[in-house]
């Protein structure tokens, strides 16, 4: 907070220019932009009252504007949030419209996100995953069944929907299957690799039966069929650990399909 004092100090006492103050303080002419700016906007002059310490100082800058001009935001029920994510199909839009059919004065979609992302951040700590291009691809079925219209009858029939997911490229293939048996699973996979015209070099499934025969942490039993198709494909088979959707990138992709 010194040097923002200084800062303000050059600009606003010596009317410096920023790239003088940017010189005089050695930070970028950007810094000085953005602190002149958050001092603009929260409304101080200079020279600043003598009472103030850092942590005033610290909290005009940086409060958001709403704050400043003190109107109040009603906070949403975060514990509710994060129990209502867990049902299949709710998302953190929906649960904001929800939001605001209680609270009409209530924080716009990216603050609720904001604050619901701080929230849930101190709960389980995790470390962010990197992955390298080529390296895995994130298969499952997706817990919703969608369902297909027969153009001649008229017919709906609910059909499986396969996804994979490539970690680091976020590319998504997607295909409906008439059910989740191995004929099914294997044939998917083949034409998702033939539509990613390549090969990765791991296969990330969850436990499912066609993929997994007995899951485990730490020795997993391949079903024979899945193994020999990743053996043929100079693949690997890694199935991510029960209980743990983190593990499982393509997650979020079977919830939105």
């Amino acid at each position: 907070m010194r040097q923002v004092r200084e800062i303000l100090r050059l600009k606003y006492e010596q009317r410096l220019p920023h790239r003088a103050i940017a010189r005089a303080c050695g930070v970028g002419v950007g810094t000085v932009s953005e602190y002149c700016r958050r001092a603009h906007e929260a409304g101080l002059r200079w020279p600043l009252p003598e009472d103030w310490d850092d942590g005033q100082l610290e909290g005009r800058l940086f409060q958001r504007v709403g704050d400043v001009v003190g109107v109040p935001r009603p906070l949403p029920d975060m514990a509710w949030i994060h129990q209502e994510l867990k049902r299949p199909g709710v998302t953190l839009l929906r649960l904001w419209l929800e939001y605001l059919e209680r609270q009409p004065a209530g924080y716009r979609y990216s603050q609720f996100c904001r604050h619901y992302q701080r929230w849930a951040r101190a709960l389980a700590p995790t470390m962010r995953q990197v992955h390298r291009a080529g390296e895995k691809v994130f298969v499952d079925f997706s817990g919703k069944k969608p369902t297909l219209v027969d153009a001649t009858t008229g017919e709906s029939i609910a059909v499986e929907l396969f996804v994979g997911a490539l970690g680091a490229s976020s590319y998504v293939y997607a295909e409906a299957c008439a059910s989740q048996d191995l004929a099914s699973w294997i044939s998917a996979h083949v034409r998702m690799l033939e539509y990613f015209q390549g090969c990765p070099a791991i296969f990330v499934p969850d436990n499912l039966r066609s993929g997994v025969t007995q899951a485990c942490r730490y020795e997993p039993i391949i079903n024979r069929t899945y193994l020999e198709l990743a053996q043929f494909y100079g693949a690997a088979v890694v199935p991510a650990r029960p209980g743990h959707a983190r593990d499982k990138m393509c997650a979020s992709y079977c919830t939105v399909s």
